[in-house]
């Protein structure tokens, strides 16, 4: 995914003059030709990601559109008081590009952690929120996060679905199982995981890579009694919006994601899905312990 990002973001900056790229040292080398063609509109501040985003909300003022990447903690993290005031307060926009998801980089330790991110980026206003679940999908969703008006997160992983899926973010039905079944909302990259998890088992499924703004229709056009939500970042994120979206109608929640106890362990990404239960054997377990009820006279 990032080196989908740093090929269409290279393009992009050939394309339109419009655009520019704020970074703080991480994939500098990668952006090096594009820097030597456009150096008015490449810009590194090196290790200081307060000021990056603080720079990336002066460019806006002045009528560009800066894209700005780096690791998503030091990216939403470390610099949110500058998402909030830098961009937000100043009614400036940029379209922010993260890598490392929640624990791309575990072996790095707890610094290059951000299961959190989404959360926050969701306290801002009117925000965009892009998690592509495959490399394809990333020009495509780059390109019109960059063509928009407003603030954009679009967050690239490691992890990946076996195949891209393209549209505009609406609920896309993968997987029908007929009128009234549960209905489980994959995010991203968790899709492929999701659909193994529940192949012999009476479930709908259908994908997102746009979380922010939610598909509040589709869902609602799709959902039964039971929805479950599989997402690859701080479990129950978007738990608001579903149990908003079905107020008016009676309906049982599951929301799944990463724990939001601190593991304090390293491993690999693999690893830490295992221990989140979110590969396909520990969401089946999930899952099926949450269905149960429905499926027994005691559930009726």
């Amino acid at each position: 995914m990032r080196d989908s990002f740093v090929d269409t973001t290279t393009a992009l900056l050939a394309e339109d003059p419009r655009t520019a790229l704020v970074l703080a040292d991480i994939s500098a080398a990668a952006f090096d030709p594009a820097a030597r063609r456009h150096p008015d509109r490449v810009l590194n501040v090196g290790i200081r990601e307060q000021l990056m985003v603080g720079v990336a909300g002066g460019l806006a003022l002045t009528g560009l559109r800066p894209i700005v990447h780096s690791y998503a903690p030091f990216l939403v993290e470390r610099a949110y008081e500058q998402l909030k005031l830098d961009l937000d307060h100043q009614g400036a926009s940029a379209v922010l590009v993260s890598v490392g998801a929640s624990y791309d980089r575990a072996a790095a330790g707890r610094t290059h952690l951000a299961p959190a991110d989404v959360s926050l980026i969701d306290t801002l206003h009117d925000w965009t929120v892009h998690v592509p679940g495959h490399p394809g999908e990333v020009p495509a969703l780059l390109r019109a996060a960059v063509a928009a008006d407003g603030s954009a997160y679009l967050r690239l992983s490691t992890l990946h679905n076996d195949r891209p899926r393209p549209g505009d973010g609406t609920l896309d039905l993968v997987r029908d199982a007929g009128p009234g079944a549960p209905l489980l909302v994959a995010v991203g990259p968790v899709l492929d995981a999701a659909l193994a998890a529940v192949a012999d088992l009476g479930v709908s499924v259908a994908y997102t890579h746009r979380p922010r703004p939610f598909d509040v229709a589709g869902l609602r056009a799709l959902a039964g009694t039971e929805v479950i939500l599989v997402e690859p970042y701080l479990a129950g994120t978007s738990a608001r919006v579903v149990s908003a979206a079905l107020a008016d109608r009676p309906h049982r929640l599951l929301a799944l994601g990463v724990a939001r106890q601190e593991l304090r362990r390293y491993g690999s990404p693999e690893d830490h899905t295992r221990w989140h239960g979110l590969d396909a054997a520990g969401l089946r377990r999930t899952v099926s312990e949450f269905l149960a009820p429905a499926l027994t006279p005691a559930g009726r």
